[in-house]
């Protein structure tokens, strides 16, 4: 049987379908059940947003239908006061506007009146049409450090015999907290006949542009660090130094995998500094955790001295896959408010063919986004994959 298509019939040329391409530009082409999920996922973030500003044990005080208007009086505060002072008065002018709706009589007899709850609307669309000026403002400037922020993270990967890499991002926001990168040094320790390849992917604290701005500093330190020869536990601890006197007491803490490999023998030299463990899985099927190191950049020490981190080396072979990723990989949840767990992702990665990296991080990442579906991202995420093809 011949499958059928629900798409629309061809347009004959020339007819006009004003209303219908007006609501195609409006929905983008979405249909209604997925502007619905959408708009619900919106809602609710809204609510967790203006509902963390809620005091809802003295909410909660009593029972019966007073609760409710308390509880939506309390959301109604918390949303009023997220406006400046000026347009906090004006919408609470347009309310008393269109409820009360006052008028003015005038004449002999009252024949002539003007009622006051047109004017609350004309209000109402006033104040949407700032908020909304500030907001388009505002993505402009966030879309300019989105692209900046671009430039701080590599393209593509480096084109090294014997090494496949591949590396996705996806910001909760315009801008991201997370970090990945890799890259030749452009300076060999003392310990390395010649450079060796840097991979790293860090996660600070946070969300939005003030983690955003904290993974710039954390890329300008790397690099400023990467460039001199020294060997990777220093960068460690020039990097551990910078974030804990840049943490805001240990509230902007910084979590990275660090590994440096070489190019020719494929002996990998790793940190992981709090990270989620790294997947490492063997040419035969065996699953390893890449967990040697110490706590989060930026943690304050208990004493004066510098953290130590401990380092661990493993021998990179032929078919060796290695996955690289941040918490929000992990921690991805669907419309039920269940994550995805690890046990997902390591099902899903057993299961990939001798391919190249590109494509395992496509089908990782797919499957986080079939598990995920309409839901709205609350965290940044990144994966790296790294697979050893000869």
């Amino acid at each position: 049987m011949a499958a059928t298509s629900s798409s629309p019939p061809p347009r004959a040329p020339g007819k006009r379908r004003p209303f219908r391409d007006y609501w195609d530009r409006v929905t983008e082409g979405a249909q209604l059940d997925d502007l619905g999920r959408q708009f619900l996922s919106e809602a609710k973030a809204s609510y967790r947003l203006y509902a963390k500003d809620v005091d809802w044990d003295e909410v909660g005080r009593g029972r019966g239908p007073g609760r409710f208007w308390r509880s939506a009086g309390a959301l109604f505060q918390a949303m009023l006061m997220k406006l400046s002072p000026a347009r906090r008065v004006l919408l609470l002018i347009a309310i008393v506007l269109i409820v009360f709706q006052p008028q003015i009589r005038w004449g002999a007899r009252g024949e002539a009146n003007l009622r006051f709850g047109g004017v609350g609307i004309i209000i109402l669309f006033v104040l949407l049409a700032v908020e909304l000026a500030d907001r388009v403002t505002m993505k402009r400037d966030l879309e300019i450090a989105r692209e900046i922020q671009q430039w701080l993270v590599p393209e593509r990967a480096p084109n090294i015999d014997g090494i496949d890499i591949a590396f996705s991002t996806r910001p909760q926001n315009t801008v991201a907290g997370d970090y990945y990168d890799a890259f030749i040094r452009p300076a060999a320790p003392p310990s390395a006949a010649q450079p060796p390849l840097l991979v790293v992917v860090a996660d600070v604290a946070g969300k939005s542009v003030p983690a955003a701005l904290l993974m710039a500093t954390f890329q300008a330190s790397l690099s400023a660090l990467a460039a001199t020869p020294v060997s990777l536990g220093e960068i460690v601890d020039g990097l551990d130094r910078y974030c804990r006197a840049h943490s805001l007491d240990g509230r902007r803490f910084t979590t990275a995998f660090l590994a440096e490999i070489d190019p020719q023998t494929r002996e990998m030299n790793y940190v992981n500094a709090g990270h989620n463990d790294p997947v490492l899985r063997r040419a035969s099927g065996r699953i390893e955790r890449l967990s040697t190191g110490g706590p989060p950049f930026g943690i304050p020490s208990l004493t004066d001295r510098p953290i130590e981190y401990a380092s661990a080396r493993v021998q990179l072979c032929p078919g060796d896959l290695l996955i690289i990723f941040t918490d929000g990989v992990i921690e991805a949840v669907n419309e039920s408010n269940a994550e995805y767990g690890e046990a997902k992702l390591l099902g899903c990665i057993p299961s990939a063919p001798q391919e190249t990296s590109d494509a395992t991080l496509k089908r990782i990442m797919s499957d986080v986004n079939a598990f995920v579906g309409p839901t709205r991202q609350h965290d940044d995420i990144t994966c790296l994959v790294l697979r050893v093809t000869a």
